[in-house]
């Protein structure tokens, strides 16, 4: 099911009971379920079903995934969390979500270990609206990377659900507040300039009490409409319905009745048009509420775009960071972090994506899958049922949740052995699953995963080399780099002006490159130790040295004098 602003729109009234009056999730799971059918009441649907649902799947899309920093600025497995934590928020407050996807499985009343997964594409677009207006940038290959897969580019930018953090929600409260707002971007002043036009020329012809109907006009940018045409016109009125703002001619003298009397007045506005502005962010805050297992695959990215976009600006410190995505979302599960484990324990065939991780999961490859979970779609996912759709936010956050549930049902038998299962519950996936609960895994850096409720576990990276170069006059880590590719990849960084320390995430490649470089003539490849190659420590050591020649020097002439 796919979501964009005008969809969106339908739901956000009772969305907005779900964050405020949690008391209110019964009466509008029961009020949504005459309207399944369409987008609005499934929209409505899955919010409600994130109180009482688990677990939560999410996926995201965005325009871009790492700006092109070259030299210190590129992340490497030399980095500490800290660093590579500082580096990749860059590129996150350089780049926009387009698409969320999110896939809620619940369990069905008296059928044990059976799922049905609500899933829903929600496309985003950042908020233009009075002093708002986000900068942000498309990576080509990422671009191409999403059209590929079929990615509705017009949904995204044309019908795409606004959004904002919690600072951004400041500033524009406080602007509305104070009445100090504008329309700011070009094609909405021209679009309210082509409406001034329409409707004075109607007002010449039109008799008091007529009115008429501006269609296409929906969201928050109605209330912009509404605003700009009462300022402007001091003998009309105007209301917003379904089918468009509605424009009537009044006299002045009932306008002014209508403007201090009416409970559509302008002063009674200014929630309903932050509420409308803020869009998807209130469905943030209702999953924030709900506080459900979150969980995706290699989501680092994504909770970095959760926190920038919907909460608050990526703070400077990186404990910072870890402790509000602990406080957002207390319980964080990473497939990508558990697979890892699995796979090497179960000699399951390599994979390199998602799909490629459900399918083994998915056969006869998988040894509990006749007593796994059944999971299904709701009717209104059921283009899933037969197609795969790689890379489509909402198929992906249900791969997400499926892998998950599988595999925690292969946990379990394991721990159980021989013995017969009970009824699986979600709590018991849960249980064994909690070894890897907010373990995020991490790509490239010190450290193969974060710890989000606790320290950082120490690193498993193999040992670094280093390489000491003869006869290479200038060389850079660029040439380094390409000397060693055909046989594997390091990260390579410059010690000293021969020296340089290479470093990979394989064992193997350790052992290779030790042997293939062990009696070459111009570069010595060795594991490096810290007490013996760091240029600090060999600089104290040559200053200890020289002080303590000097004081035995000196012990020396002061022995041998009169």
């Amino acid at each position: 099911m796919d979501v964009g602003a005008d969809e969106f729109e339908q739901s956000l009234p009772l969305l907005q009971e779900l964050v405020l009056d949690a008391d209110f999730v019964g009466e509008a799971l029961a009020t949504c379920r005459p309207y399944s059918v369409r987008t609005g009441g499934c929209v409505l649907r899955l919010g409600t079903l994130v109180f009482f649902a688990f677990p939560l799947g999410l996926d995201i899309e965005f325009t871009g995934l790492r700006s092109n920093l070259t030299g210190p600025q590129q992340i490497s497995l030399f980095d500490l969390p800290s660093e590579w934590y500082l580096k990749t928020r860059q590129s996150v407050q350089q780049f926009t979500i387009c698409q969320i996807g999110l896939s809620v499985f619940s369990s069905i009343e008296r059928e044990s270990n059976k799922y049905v997964a609500h899933s829903c594409n929600f496309f985003l677009f950042p908020t233009t609206f009075g002093i708002l207006d986000s900068e942000f940038s498309f990576q080509a290959s990422s671009v191409q990377f999403l059209n590929h897969y079929g990615f509705n580019y017009n949904k995204f930018l044309k019908n795409g659900i606004p959004y904002m953090n919690e600072e951004q929600e400041k500033k524009i409260k406080h602007n509305i507040l104070c009445g100090n707002w504008k329309v700011r971007s070009s094609p909405d002043k021209d679009q309210i300039k082509v409406v001034i036009d329409e409707v004075t020329r109607w007002l010449d012809l039109a008799e008091e009490g007529e009115w008429m109907t501006l269609p296409g006009i929906t969201g928050f940018q109605a209330f912009e409409v509404e605003l700009v045409l009462r300022q402007a016109l001091p003998n009309i009125w105007t209301v917003l319905k379904e089918e468009g703002v509605i424009v009537k001619k009044v006299s002045k003298q009932h306008r002014w009745y209508l403007d201090n009397t009416s409970c559509d007045r302008v002063s009674c506005w200014r929630e309903k048009i932050l509420f409308s502005a803020k869009g998807f962010s209130v469905f943030f805050q209702m999953l924030v509420k709900a506080q459900k297992p979150l969980v995706g695959h290699n989501m680092m990215m994504d909770l970095l775009h959760l926190h920038e976009k919907f909460y608050r600006p990526l703070p400077e410190s990186y404990d910072q960071f870890k402790q509000n995505i602990h406080s957002l979302f207390p319980v964080i599960i990473d497939t990508k972090n558990v697979t890892k484990d699995i796979w090497k324990e179960m000699n399951f065939p390599r994979v390199s994506n998602l799909s490629e991780v459900y399918e083994v999961l998915n056969s006869d490859l998988n040894p509990t899958k006749n007593s796994e979970p059944e999971i299904i779609h709701s009717h209104e996912c059921e283009k899933y049922v037969e197609t795969k759709y790689p890379h489509e936010a909402a198929y992906d956050a249900f791969l997400c949740g499926s892998v998950l549930l599988k595999v925690a049902h292969l946990l379990l038998e394991r721990v159980h052995g021989i013995d017969p299962i009970p009824e699986s519950t979600f709590p018991q996936y849960l249980d064994v699953l909690a070894p890897y609960v907010n373990q995020v895994n991490l790509i490239r850096a010190g450290v193969p995963k974060i710890n989000f409720s606790g320290p950082d576990y120490p690193s498993i990276r193999p040992p670094i080399l280093i390489l000491s170069v003869s006869k290479w006059p200038g060389v850079n880590e660029q040439q380094v780099y390409r000397e060693f590719q055909n046989l594997c990849k390091f990260d390579v960084r410059r010690l000293t002006r021969s020296q340089f320390l290479l470093l990979t995430n394989k064992f193997k490649d350790v052992r290779s490159t030790l042997k293939e470089y062990r009696s070459h003539p111009t570069l010595q490849v060795s594991l490096y130790r810290y007490w013996k190659h760091s240029p600090n420590i060999n600089c104290l050591l040559q200053v200890c040295g020289i002080v303590t020649t000097w004081a035995l020097l000196a012990f020396i002439l002061g022995r041998s004098g009169p």
